[in-house]
């Protein structure tokens, strides 16, 4: 099917953005959409790939996680046929000859670095979830495709809203020549964002809308209620699970995604709600528990004894389930499927969810706005909050979608209407040369070659970019400063010198000074006038109290006293003191008539160009501040790519990795470490620690390598005395790469963790998931991920250590059994 023929074969009109798409690649330029959840970036997508499939190449689509990786793979097998799709995930090898290929990035990074045959007839490369760029931990690896893909090879960048796409799009069209920016901002269905709050004095919960008819202010019936608070008791609180529920079914606004940053928060919301009500009929519960059965049956029974399969399967039947990286995967995609067929109408779920996964909701609920990050809590980003409302809305079944953030006490609403307003949020680079991104450069390209591609990241193009900005505000300020100073210079030394006078020190210490009595000339806009001080007052604000020689009151805060006024004498005051009645007033206006001044203490004798003085010496200040917040921008900038390349050569060379620009023995075995800790994790092979390991010892220390602990792991376990000395030999090998990094300034690498030491063995011995957990699996979702990735990394050891080929080979069969091997539903 070319690219018209399937444009014309589409079951609705495209929108004006899919046709802007559409027409770049019929130009055969590369197409970088930027839209928001559900709008409708996958089509073109599909038109890109029919492009290719009908000019006889081949297309990669890339995803960020293995789930979203495997239902493209499904969603494609139906749309273009079994036999022309296949899937890549390091898990997974299936049909990858095929015409249209589904992967996770990293394995076409591996792919490009190996420079596999496989990318000789490749057309084009979808890069779904383009703005994971942006991720910490991994985005890197979507800088390094889209830098050393070859440059005949078409990108299709698939993106959330960022509020960056110009940019980014530069950059992209500074690596692969022609990109048109596809940016849509408008969601297929309209959200409406609404707050709710349990009000205690009344019993009830009150659901408004977050903004007020103004536009992206907040809703002023809101702010006037929370403003009701009872100081002595908490009026206003959090509403429970169970009554949001219950509103959204009286409203019709099931389903719903209920966001909770919290497994056991996902899994108590699931059994309080499946405990107070039941959203199925008898058909339908029986539909799902059937159909449960029939996707799980492929695990093993007592595997799912272990899972908590009965409470799982009571609590799908009552409509009610929890989503999140604790459950195993047959779980998640069962209440996946379940939830998009509208059999289950309630599901918990934790922000992973919003990532990718085809799940779109009539309604979604936040139940806070703020997420531990590890060290404390933090607010939402706007990125994150568009995210997971664009789940809300489901196109061709709702005229618009609802998001409900719930009340918290601790989360101000005026902090909440920014984050819900913006939408968008800037894409940024996590890149840098890690150990072994830089033996691969080494491996495939000369140095300047290599030094080029570097300077050609994102990361470095932002660098650049932001320093030429900087650079231009500094070269303004160092201007100004110039002219300020020649002005400054050009005043008299008596002029500078009043600068240097403060006048709000001057009226208050000359208000000190003066007392009930003290006659005062204060000028005003046209002449002067006498006034008898009565009092001052000493509050925040301080005021002085005058008579008027008419007899008149007069306050006057000192803070606005004019400098020129003066003490020019003394009256005596009548006792005794009452100065608001007539009697008293009237003797101290007449003890002024005909009196004569004897003396003259004026507030400050200051220069006529005192205040032009102050002014210039406040802008020097303030431009001085300027040119130096600018200057040390620079300076933080100043640390390139280049000179990151640099340090880790400097590292791989003092641990004979590298030999000037080539690799050594040790360099190229590092070539196919792909790991956070690749470099620790090579020379810990090197020094032989893992040699004299049995299978499920080598497991477990290498597990150290993967795992990532919870707030709330216990302390680590060692199985064995080697593998406890094993992990003692990967500290002192880190602190002292810590070391060597620290000297080049090269990013630490972190130490192994070892919490996963007594999983990792006991499953390679043979334990099953019962044994392993003591019949509580709550983090089997965990568990399953985990040992994926060990097997990845037991797959590497496998193939760069010839030595531990056959251990390796042992645990990576002992590993792939059961609830493991059996990934998703069956």
């Amino acid at each position: 099917m070319s690219l018209s023929e399937y444009i014309s074969s589409l079951a609705f009109p495209p929108d004006p953005f899919q046709v802007q798409a559409f027409e770049a690649l019929a130009r055969d330029e590369s197409v970088l959409v930027a839209a928001p959840t559900a709008s409708g970036k996958t089509v073109v997508a599909e038109a890109a790939i029919h492009q290719a499939i009908e000019r006889g190449m081949r297309a990669f689509y890339t995803t960020p996680i293995k789930a979203l990786s495997n239902q493209k793979f499904i969603d494609f097998q139906t749309l273009f046929g079994t036999n022309n799709v296949g899937l890549l995930t390091g898990d997974n090898s299936i049909n990858g000859r095929a015409p249209v290929v589904v992967m996770t990035t990293e394995v076409l990074r591996n792919m490009i670095y190996a420079e596999n045959q496989d990318l000789d007839d490749l057309e084009v490369v979808i890069l779904d979830e383009i703005h994971y760029l942006s991720d910490r931990e991994r985005g890197a690896v979507w800088e390094e495709v889209i830098i050393h893909l070859p440059p005949e090879i078409r990108i299709v960048g698939l993106s959330a809203t960022v509020s960056n796409a110009s940019e980014f799009r530069d950059w992209l069209a500074s690596r692969r020549g022609d990109v048109e920016l596809v940016h849509t901002e408008k969601r297929p269905v309209p959200l409406a964002v609404e707050y709710a709050v349990y009000d205690k004095t009344r019993d009830i919960t009150v659901v408004e809308p977050l903004f007020g008819k103004s536009g992206n202010n907040p809703n002023p019936d809101l702010i006037r209620l929370l403003r009701k608070s009872d100081k002595r008791r908490r009026r206003f609180h959090t509403p429970r699970r169970v009554r949001m529920v219950e509103h959204l079914q009286d409203r019709d606004l099931l389903p719903c995604i209920f966001f909770v940053f919290s497994r056991n928060g996902c899994d108590e919301g699931a059994r309080q709600v499946a405990s107070a009500m039941r959203l199925t009929t008898a058909e339908q519960e029986d539909e799902i528990v059937r159909f449960a059965t029939e996707r799980t049956m492929h695990l093993d029974p007592l595997d799912l004894d272990a899972l908590g399969f009965d409470g799982w399967l009571y609590r799908l039947g009552r409509g009610i389930a929890s989503h999140h990286a604790g459950l195993v995967p047959a779980f998640k995609e069962t209440t996946e499927e379940l939830f998009t067929s509208g059999l289950v109408p309630v599901v918990f779920a934790t922000e992973t969810l919003a990532l990718g996964i085809n799940m779109p909701a009539r309604s979604v609920v936040i139940e806070s706005m703020s997420k531990f990050n590890g060290e404390t809590h933090e607010l939402l980003t706007p990125g994150a909050f568009t995210q997971l409302t664009g789940r809300a809305g489901r196109r061709g079944l709702d005229e618009q979608g609802t998001a409900v953030i719930l009340h918290s006490p601790y989360e101000p609403i005026e902090r909440l209407v920014p984050i819900a307003a913006r939408g968008s949020y800037p894409l940024t680079s996590s890149f840098r040369p890690t150990y072994n991104m830089t033996v691969n450069l080494i491996a495939n390209y000369e140095r300047p070659r290599a030094e080029a591609l570097l300077e050609a990241s994102f990361g470095e193009f932002r660098r650049v970019q932001a320093s030429q900005a900087d650079e231009s505000e500094r070269a303004v300020a160092s201007k100004r400063l110039r002219e300020a100073t020649a002005s400054w210079e050009q005043l008299d030394e008596a002029a500078r010198a009043s600068a240097a006078v403060d006048p709000i020190k001057l009226r208050r210490t000359f208000v000190g000074n003066t007392n009930p009595g003290d006659v005062l000339q204060i000028p005003s806009a046209d002449s002067s006038e006498l006034m008898v001080m009565l009092a001052r007052s000493r509050t925040s604000k301080p005021q002085m109290e005058f008579l008027t020689t008419s007899g008149k009151l007069k306050r006057i805060r000192i803070d606005d006293l004019p400098l020129e006024a003066a003490r020019v004498g003394r009256v005596q005051l009548p006792k005794p003191f009452k100065p608001r009645e007539d009697g008293f007033k009237r003797a101290v206006a007449d003890s002024l008539t005909g009196w004569e001044p004897d003396r003259w203490e004026p507030v400050g004798e200051l220069h006529p160009d005192a205040q032009m003085a102050r002014d210039l010496r406040k802008k020097i200040a303030k431009l001085e501040k300027t040119e130096a917040r600018y200057a040390a921008r620079l300076r933080r900038s100043g640390a390139s790519l280049l000179d990151q390349l640099k340090g880790s050569l400097r590292v791989l060379e003092e641990w004979g990795y590298v030999d000037g620009w080539s690799l050594t023995e040790a360099g190229s075995l590092l070539r196919g470490v792909y790991n956070s800790r690749d470099l620790l994790l090579a020379e810990c092979g090197r020094r032989g620690y893992y040699d004299d390991l049995e299978p499920p010892e080598l497991a477990a220390v290498l597990s150290g390598f993967v795992f990532e602990p919870r707030r709330d792991d216990a302390e680590p376990e060692f199985p064995t005395p080697s593998v406890h000395a094993g992990f003692g030999f990967l500290a002192i090998t880190c602190e002292e790469l810590n070391q060597i990094e620290e000297q080049h300034r090269v990013p630490m690498t972190p130490s192994p963790e070892a919490g996963f030491a007594q999983l990792a063995h006991g499953w390679v011995s043979g334990w099953d998931l019962g044994e392993l957990f003591d019949d509580d699996a709550g983090s089997a979702g965990d568990f399953v991920r985990t040992m994926r990735q060990l097997l990845d990394v037991l797959r590497q050891v496998r193939d760069v250590m010839p030595s531990l080929a056959v251990e390796a080979q042992f645990a990576i069969t002992a590993i792939d059994r059961g609830v493991v091997a059996a990934g998703g539903v069956g």
